[in-house]
């Protein structure tokens, strides 16, 4: 094989895309997949590539120092795509401390492994971080979050991968670690696990049960569709500048309640109901703590020093999303139950 890359997180739902992106275009890179399979990790989103003679996984937590060192030292990896991270703002809220050491520690074990691994030659190798817009807080009604935005996390979950963006920054600056870092707008797309706004309510519709929406759905966000992100993460990994940083947009600000009534549109016509059936569910439920009101990504420096674009349009990403979830009730199903967890000792314990 040409390259060796570890891909962390790769059975979550961006990760899921970005390693059956290198896996399906890169044959002769051995993509590894390591993934601890928490609630949000699924092996079920990599059915059609498990088989590849260029992919393996690796079921590890980042946490661990010890198992992290092994890793680096049985494939001996010439770039790591670190995208495995807890991410819900909620879980954050309820119990930090599991984001302070998978978000900082776990972050802190692969640079030291990744540091140690290539510090007799470090040519040609890479670190690269996926993070988030969060870091950067909230912004008023105008404006965007460039790459010069000053940090200001506004919760347990964008305060651990802000602290973890300034470690891998830091490793650059003190080791001359080679690395670049992503921060990216809501993604939305296929294989969500349904604790997110989008899959939540596609669940909820499809069920009859309440769509709730924080305070009066009046927050901001910014929606990059996840095969576009993929797109965007392979562009970096290999024409990104080191020690650079490179914001991904979709270019798409929706408030939380139009989002959901024009996902209420979608589906109602999809499901053949009367216009506003779905929009009764529609339920206001108490404002989260701390909640940010804007997020909205400028990806200029993106588009124009490595050329990557948004390859659809909001409307049309959405069709394709909700397609995918009505079509793949047999994962909905199997992912609300918790079934979806038993697919690792199925497929992995008998190899």
């Amino acid at each position: 094989m040409n390259k060796t890359i570890l891909i962390t997180g790769g059975a979550g739902f961006i990760g899921s895309h970005v390693v059956r992106l290198f896996v399906n275009k890169y044959p002769d890179y051995r993509i590894i997949n390591l993934d601890k399979l928490t609630y949000a990790g699924n092996l079920a989103n990599l059915t059609d590539i498990e088989n590849k003679p260029n992919y393996e996984f690796e079921k590890l937590d980042i946490v661990d120092a010890n198992a992290i060192n092994a890793l680096f030292e049985k494939y001996q990896f010439d770039g790591v795509i670190h995208l495995a991270a807890e991410s819900h703002v909620d879980r954050s809220i309820a119990n930090p401390m599991e984001f302070i050491m998978t978000n900082i520690v776990g972050t802190v074990n692969l640079l030291n492994a990744a540091r140690n691994s290539w510090k007799d030659n470090m040519e040609g190798k890479r670190f690269y971080h996926i993070s988030t817009d969060e870091v950067y807080g909230s912004l008023g009604e105008e404006g965007f979050f460039t790459e010069e935005t000053a940090y200001d996390p506004r919760s347990p979950y964008s305060a651990s991968k802000a602290s973890s963006d300034h470690l891998v920054r830091a490793y650059h600056h003190t080791y001359k670690l080679p690395i670049v870092v992503s921060n990216c707008s809501n993604n939305y797309g296929q294989f969500q696990f349904p604790e997110k706004l989008l899959p939540l309510s596609i669940y909820n519709i499809k069920n009859n049960k309440p769509i709730p929406i924080y305070g009066k759905g009046e927050n901001i966000r910014d929606w990059l569709y996840v095969v576009d992100h993929a797109r965007a993460i392979d562009m970096i990994y290999h024409q990104g500048v080191n020690g650079e940083t490179y914001n991904i947009g979709g270019n798409n600000e929706w408030t939380n309640i139009d989002l959901i009534h024009k996902l209420c549109e979608i589906m109602d016509r999809k499901l053949n109901h009367e216009p506003g059936t779905s929009a009764k569910l529609i339920t206001y439920v108490k404002d989260r703590a701390g909640h940010d009101l804007r997020y909205a990504i400028d990806s200029s420096k993106l588009q124009s020093e490595l050329g990557w674009t948004p390859s659809l349009q909001f409307e049309e990403g959405m069709e394709i999303t909700v397609d995918w979830y009505l079509s793949n009730e047999e994962w909905l199903n199997n992912v609300t139950s918790g079934t979806y967890q038993q697919y690792y000792e199925k497929q992995y314990t008998k190899r």
